[in-house]
């Protein structure tokens, strides 16, 4: 029986080489059993309404599994239970609000982007919904929301390997052949913890940010920022080589992703002045991280957002959604929008996100799928133009990628592939090879 297109694929037991630049090939992958961890079978059909409902499932485990700490707003999205926030309140409103039963569990100065970011707490009593309906009436001349939590792009995916399946690391001798004139430049990540032990960042220069100083790696985040700037004898990530200046806004907690926590990130990545930063997250609109994308993009920093992974019908996602940020889709080896892709005005490029490989813990390959890999592509490639933030530069590296974009119909953007696709040698194919089809 033939597996099903989309996701579904995925779920074959595979074992996989790929090339990420013509004529470099992978080495071979470990055996991966990818399987849909959001309530999909691997034989459902993939209908709008499948690939909606899926995310949503997916936060409500979430919330199952710590209702003391996460809640649903009233759109079911998730959110940090009882916080509110606010970006920079006057002094009175402030204090208005906590004459009116609010407590004021922190502040953020964040100082790149000249915003005060004020937590929050309900009063007592008084749901958080509830709550913030009651802050909006104060009329507080500030942008007011939830905490929202944001989930990673590509979620679908559970990383699993048996202990004997390890790709072997490149040994000394083979690094040295690594070349050394890969490009240069600066990119920033925000995202959940990078291995930087992983061999493909051997000599790549990174700085680290969040979790109070320790290291939290993660398959995700490892696998996005080995597809920026990784680097090895048979793997270059879109701008390999290139310092990464990484923010861990998960650390592995349950209300990682929060609002507040990608504020503190955005504005450290603008203070180290960092021109392209990217973004393989989803949420909802939210209007205190409008607000810090707002006073990002207005600097001259280039934000690439994955568009998300819940369908052609779905509503439109955050960040990749706000004015100024480049959003991306994915696609597949056969240059075809993935089956569970979004898209909209909000879809900028379209790059490789199926059918290849990416760097995932302790030292291995993972073969990797959603709009979360395709993201960090473009990045690379826009931090080749921009090499550090200017409003004017900004627009002209979009241009500058549009320009070399190939379309599959019309020269126009369009709702599906934007400007057209980009990368596509960066990631042309992954091999895959059903063991029990080669056994016949």
């Amino acid at each position: 029986m033939k597996a099903k297109f989309g996701i579904a694929l995925l779920c074959l037991t595979q074992v996989a080489q790929a090339q990420l630049l013509p004529g470099v090939r992978l080495p071979q992958l470990p055996v991966l059993q990818p399987q849909i961890n959001q309530g999909l079978s691997a034989t459902q059909s993939l209908d709008a309404s499948t690939l909606e409902r899926a995310r949503a499932l997916q936060v409500q485990q979430l919330i199952r599994q710590h209702r003391t700490v996460i809640e649903a707003d009233p759109h079911g999205a998730a959110i940090v239970r009882g916080e509110l926030l606010l970006a920079s309140p006057p002094p009175d409103a402030l204090q208005s609000a906590l004459s009116d039963g609010f407590a004021l569990v922190r502040e953020q100065f964040l100082d790149g982007l000249d915003l005060r970011i004020v937590v929050l707490r309900s009063p007592p009593r008084v749901s958080t919904a509830r709550a913030l309906e009651r802050l909006r009436r104060l009329q507080i001349p500030a942008a007011a929301d939830f905490n929202h939590l944001y989930l990673r792009a590509g979620s679908t995916l559970a990383w699993q390997r048996d202990a004997q399946d390890r790709a072997p690391a490149p040994s000394v001798e083979q690094s040295a052949r690594v070349s050394a004139e890969s490009a240069p430049g600066v990119l920033g990540l925000v995202d959940s913890g990078v291995d930087a032990s992983h061999p493909v960042f051997k000599d790549v220069p990174m700085q680290h940010h969040g979790c109070a100083g320790t290291s939290v790696p993660d398959p995700h985040g490892t696998a996005v920022a080995s597809l920026m700037v990784g680097r090895g004898v048979e793997f270059h990530g879109a701008a390999a080589g290139a310092t990464l200046y990484a923010a861990d806004v998960y650390c592995g907690q349950a209300t990682g992703g929060s609002v507040d926590l990608i504020a503190d990130a955005l504005a450290w990545l603008v203070r180290e002045r960092v021109p392209v930063i990217n973004l393989s997250l989803v949420g909802p609109a939210n209007a205190v991280l409008e607000a810090v994308v707002r006073s990002a993009v207005s600097r001259g920093h280039l934000l690439v957002a994955a568009v998300g992974n819940d369908g052609p019908a779905a509503p439109a996602l955050y960040p990749a959604s706000y004015p100024g940020v480049v959003g991306v889709t994915a696609v597949d080896a056969h240059g075809h929008a993935l089956v569970e892709a979004a898209r909209g005005p909000q879809v900028s490029f379209a790059a490789p996100g199926a059918d290849m490989s990416a760097a995932c813990s302790p030292e291995g390959y993972c073969t990797v799928r959603g709009t979360s890999f395709a993201a960090p592509l473009v990045a690379g490639l826009l931090a080749s133009e921009l090499r550090e933030p200017d409003v004017d530069g900004a627009r002209a590296a979009i241009t500058a990628l549009a320009r070399n974009a190939r379309h599959t119909g019309s020269a126009q953007r369009d709702l599906v592939l934007g400007y057209g696709l980009v990368g596509s040698e960066l990631a042309p194919t992954v091999q895959l090879a059903n063991a029990h089809a080669s056994q016949k």
